[in-house]
Parts: C-alpha cells; sequence; structure tokens
C-alpha cells in the first residue's frame, strides 16, 4: 500500500484537570461512543473518515469546557506494518463490539422465548419488545458505520438481527391472533 492510498488516522491527545472525575468519564464515553482506540492514558486514535469527525469535535468541545488542552493530530503508519498493525487493532475493538451485539441479540431472543412460553400475549408487551428491537436496530447501525475495515463478526451480527426481527414478527403475529381470539370471545384473557 503506498503512501499515498494509506488509512489516515486522526490522533487525538487529551489532558484534563484531575478533579472533577466527571469530566474525564465525559470525554471517555464520547470517544468510546464514537469508537476511538485507545492507545494509552488520554490518547486516541479514529480512522480520519467523515462518520468519525463529529465525535471527536464534540470530546475536543466536552474537554475545553473542562479547561482541559486537546491536539488533533493527523497520523499514517511509518510502513506497512504500522498501518496494517492500527488497522489490525481497530478491527479487534469492532470484533469486540460485534461479539457484545450478537450476545445482546441472543439475550433478546431469550426474552421472546419466555414470553411465548409465558403465554404473555399483550399489547403492551409487543411495544416493549419492539423498543428493544429499535435499539438493537439502532447500536446494528452505529456498529456497522465505524466498522470501516470490516470486521469479520459483522456477518454473524447481521444475521442474528435478521433472527431478531424474524422473531419479533412472530411474536407480533401471536399477539395479535391472541387478542383477536379474545375479543371475540374466543378465549379467555392472557396471564
Amino acid at each position: 500500500m503506498g503512501e499515498e492510498t494509506a488509512m489516515q488516522w486522526m490522533v487525538l491527545i487529551v489532558r484534563l484537570p484531575s478533579q472533577p472525575s466527571r469530566h474525564r468519564v465525559a470525554v471517555w464515553r464520547e470517544l468510546r461512543k464514537v469508537g476511538a482506540l485507545s492507545l494509552g492514558q488520554g490518547v486516541w486514535a479514529v480512522p480520519e473518515v467523515p462518520f468519525f469527525a463529529d465525535g471527536v469535535q464534540r470530546a475536543v468541545e466536552l474537554a475545553r469546557r473542562a479547561q482541559g488542552e486537546t491536539v488533533v493530530l493527523r497520523a499514517a503508519g511509518r510502513g506497512p506494518q504500522d498501518a496494517q498493525r492500527f488497522e489490525a487493532m481497530f478491527t479487534t475493538a469492532r470484533e469486540e463490539d460485534w461479539a457484545e451485539f450478537v450476545a445482546d441479540c441472543g439475550k433478546y431472543t431469550a426474552e421472546l422465548d419466555k414470553e411465548i412460553g409465558k403465554a404473555k400475549f399483550t399489547l403492551a408487551e409487543l411495544e416493549e419488545e419492539e423498543q428493544s428491537l429499535e435499539r438493537l436496530r439502532r447500536w446494528h447501525r452505529d456498529l456497522k458505520a465505524r466498522d470501516v475495515f470490516g470486521a469479520p463478526g459483522a456477518e454473524k451480527a447481521e444475521r442474528q438481527l435478521a433472527e431478531c426481527v424474524s422473531r419479533f414478527e412472530d411474536y407480533g403475529e401471536r399477539v395479535f391472533v391472541h387478542l383477536h381470539a379474545f375479543s371475540s370471545g374466543g378465549q379467555e384473557g392472557a396471564p
């Protein structure tokens, strides 16, 4: 990979007063939210692509409001090995994100199974499950946007999300069948 085609990175160096700690936590949360890679105490990196610019700017603003200092640098590896190592570190972080997402998808489908097992077919429960599914969809969209190198776990996550959608549709159908049967006097109420 030639230097002109190498991925450029934004490196953010942050120095904040030690107290109050809420400022350090706010900056840390913002950088974690955007998917920045922690390189050491107060040093973060993200690929220089538009998706990350707003998050870095928000972190810089949070640091400024806390009377901290920031320096944002443009960087690239000195050689192909450096660039590959940085990309691998970033992809490993995204793999961890995808694994967490897949685990939450499993919790979501287990929750649907539990409600089906209890025959809890209410509109309130359906709405709650729909909100949980929307949270998964937003999370997936955010992870996909920050996964600029295409971590292998993204494919499994895509399948898991599709399974969640399918399972939710099945649960929704059961709720409506149950409510229709109940309203037409064919069944007793749900527990």
